[in-house]
């Protein structure tokens, strides 16, 4: 089976979990994905990037790989719940009030389907992962809601986001000085700086040459990766998504949420100002060729988080942003072996 065959990577037994819920999070209709080996087994969420970007998301049913995570082992081990954001895919709606796509919703939805996925599968406490933006919503999430998580995985982990906007520009503008491209370099210099107050205008120059630049993405004569465009079409043959879905992921959703006062508000998401201590373990993991979420601002802040747990960085060396296939399958191991924490969690008891 291909990265994006149309066929599924594997199949779910009869007695297992494989189904697409839709439920009430906010007073917005949204959707999850939910695979499992079996009911009992321990349950998994986990938070898309973006936001509008929901991969590993609905349209993950049945693929091994997703650009954070492997998949067909850690169903064995978990209840793995993939959900599509407010306002993105199989949950995107044309009545969704755009003054509801805010951060602090997005938050509160996810703390709703917690609360949701533990009386469901009769849990008092579930596994938190997430990837790129979903790190922020995770960060705030195990902060806020301790005794409802065994444990925390940051993949591509940002702190803040305004910081890691201005260490992104600086990185543009060596790149297009390095290719000899004045039209980038002139419009990276007139863009100003971050935090970026007028919005999309100018928060949208930066991301149309960090996409043409490939900062998503790594490859070279020995490195090969899909592609995020051989990625995204999984969206496309998912037998849950219709074209009109694929649409609200890369674009309806991205005009509700991308709007100049969410992009004004991003320097108040602040994980290194407002989440100094944590009460459960926590885990980042970083493409070692990452130029879009820059790593040291993770490293750094792991280092003076406070905690009573585990905390611990790890190294995808194959991957950038969307990680490579290989460390996807290292991805999925860590994820298993998350499982301890609940051994060590009986053991204190």
């Amino acid at each position: 089976m291909g990265f994006f065959s149309p066929k599924p990577d594997f199949h779910i037994p009869e007695d297992g979990i494989d189904r697409m819920d839709t439920i009430t999070l906010g007073g917005i209709q949204q959707s999850i994905l939910i695979q499992s080996y079996s009911p009992k087994n321990p349950v998994l969420l986990f938070l898309h990037g973006g936001p509008s970007m929901p991969l590993p998301g609905v349209s993950s049913r049945g693929k091994n790989y997703t650009v954070a995570t492997n998949t067909k082992e850690l169903v064995k081990h978990f209840t793995v719940v993939f959900w599509d954001q407010r306002g993105t895919g199989k949950s995107y709606h044309k009545d969704i009030p755009q003054a509801s796509m805010t951060f602090d919703q997005l938050v509160s939805d996810a703390a709703e389907l917690t609360d949701f996925l533990r009386e469901t599968f009769h849990q008092e406490k579930i596994f938190l992962a997430a990837h790129s933006f979903g790190t922020l919503i995770g960060m705030y999430l195990v902060k806020r809601y301790p005794v409802k998580f065994h444990s925390y995985v940051g993949i591509s982990q940002i702190i803040n986001w305004a910081e890691n906007d201005r260490e992104g520009l600086e990185w543009a503008k060596k790149e297009a000085k390095r290719r000899g491209d004045f039209k980038a370099l002139n419009e990276l210099e007139a863009v100003g700086d971050p935090p970026f107050t007028k919005g999309y205008k100018q928060w949208g120059v930066l991301r149309k040459w960090q996409m043409k630049y490939r900062t998503m993405v790594y490859h070279d004569a020995k490195i090969k990766h899909p592609g995020l465009a051989k990625v995204s079409l999984n969206m496309l043959i998912s037998r849950d998504y219709s074209f009109t879905d694929v649409i609200h992921s890369f674009h309806s959703g991205f005009k509700l949420i991308y709007t100049d006062e969410f992009i004004r508000n991003i320097p108040n998401i602040d994980v290194q100002k407002d989440v100094t201590s944590v009460e459960v373990p926590v885990t980042f993991i970083h493409g070692r060729k990452d130029v879009h979420v820059h790593a040291h601002f993770a490293e750094d802040y792991l280092s003076s988080l406070k905690t009573n747990h585990n905390k611990s960085f790890i190294w995808m060396e194959k991957s950038a942003h969307l990680f490579h296939p290989d460390d996807t399958a290292r991805i999925e191991q860590h994820l298993i072996h998350e499982l301890s924490h609940i051994k060590e969690e009986v053991i204190n008891q």
